[in-house]
């Protein structure tokens, strides 16, 4: 029904077309006709008219009409002997022919031109829809990951606060409930888990606190941080030193480019990341061999690599470990550092960054890139 509606409006409109242009050739025609007294231009002005109806109206039609139109009206208006119609009139059937052709060929080309416009219309408006379907596509995507990360999130700081808690209260209830019972070495150990989990509880505010650093551009799909050119090894150093602070025990050997970097980062993120992976290594080794941290400049990347000498990742661990679920398994005691590891990738992402874990020899490989190339760098950040 609607196809019929459409389809009469567009006759309508082309026979309001052809007509008009028809009217106008005609007064044309006759201003020519009275000022000059002879019909040499009209049969110009009906061949132009037809030329302008092809143009404008749907199909071949309308203009083969006009034409035969035109030349019946010359004959019967423009030709002597006036209002009469002759078709032996010397001449005639060329003229005839002539504006016929001229429609014929005019009707050809405009009707190729249209439709090749229509197409290319069509073309354009299922682009269109292609784009828009595909921009749906990737937000439902995008939407669909942030959603998995903050599930991962919250599961991986309910798992991480829970244990610390519980052994600060478990042993916080058995120094006030049996102190008289306990000794004082007994009673120290206890002091000391206390304040060892409070210590990791404060690394885990750390950590959370660092996630408000990193913002949302203006289309709030793409994580990203405010990067400055920062010495490499300053900031390495920072977080070497906080390592040793909270880990005097532990041995770190550090290799790092001879020649003096400016990495484009937000440093206070990336101390965390080294900070993050360092404890990582230490606690989650199952030995108390060395650590190492390699830096190297790859390309246009500045690679920092962690690596231990301990019992490895479970290969099943290792597509999900930075995605917030990678806590202590069932059979470990000591605290998992899922969240840790989880910020690392949304802090080394936000810089366009990558982020990788790998059983490497005698142990594991925690490495992450940052690129050095400062175009990414807005001009107020450049300044």
């Amino acid at each position: 029904m609607k196809q019929n509606e459409k389809g009469l409006m567009q006759w309508e409109k082309d026979f309001l077309i052809s007509v008009t242009i028809l009217i106008i050739a005609t007064i044309i025609a006759h201003i020519f006709f009275y000022q000059t007294a002879h019909n040499i231009n009209v049969p110009m002005i009906y061949t132009l008219a037809t030329f302008f109806i092809s143009r404008y109206t749907k199909g071949y039609g309308w203009g083969i009409v006009s034409s035969l139109l035109s030349v019946i009206f010359i004959n019967w208006r423009f030709t002597f002997p006036y209002f009469k119609i002759n078709f032996m009139i010397d001449g005639y059937p060329m003229t005839f022919l002539g504006i016929l052709v001229i429609a014929i060929i005019t009707n050809m080309t405009t009707t190729s031109l249209n439709r090749e416009k229509e197409a290319a219309v069509k073309r354009e408006k299922e682009l269109a829809k292609l784009n828009e379907y595909n921009k749906q596509i990737n937000e439902l995507q995008i939407e669909k990951e942030k959603e998995k990360m903050r599930s991962n999130l919250l599961r991986a700081i309910s798992h991480d606060l829970r244990t610390p808690l519980t052994g600060m209260i478990g042993a916080s209830s058995t120094y006030l409930e049996a102190k008289d019972q306990l000794d004082e070495e007994a009673k120290d150990q206890l002091v000391m888990g206390i304040k060892e989990d409070a210590n990791w509880l404060l690394n885990m505010v750390e950590n959370l606190l660092s996630i408000t650093r990193i913002q949302s551009n203006g289309s709030d799909t793409q994580p990203h941080v405010k990067k400055v050119p920062e010495p490499l090894e300053e900031v390495v150093s920072e977080a070497i030193q906080r390592y040793h602070k909270r880990y005097p025990d532990s041995k770190l050997k550090v290799k790092i480019p001879e020649d003096f970097l400016m990495v484009p980062m937000d440093p206070t993120l990336i101390e965390q990341v080294i900070m993050n992976l360092l404890e990582n290594a230490w606690v989650h080794a199952g030995t108390r061999g060395p650590i190492e941290l390699d830096i190297k400049e790859e390309e246009k990347n500045v690679v920092f690599y962690v690596r231990d000498h301990g019992v490895g990742i479970e290969p099943e661990r290792i597509a999900q470990i930075f995605d917030g679920c990678a806590g202590a398994i069932d059979h470990e005691s000591r605290k998992g550092m899922g969240i840790g590891l989880s910020i690392c990738k949304s802090i080394v992402m936000a810089h366009q960054g990558d982020v990788y874990a790998r059983n490497y020899e005698d142990g594991a490989e925690f490495s992450f890139s940052l690129p050095m190339d400062e175009e990414e760098l807005t001009e107020e950040e450049k300044l």
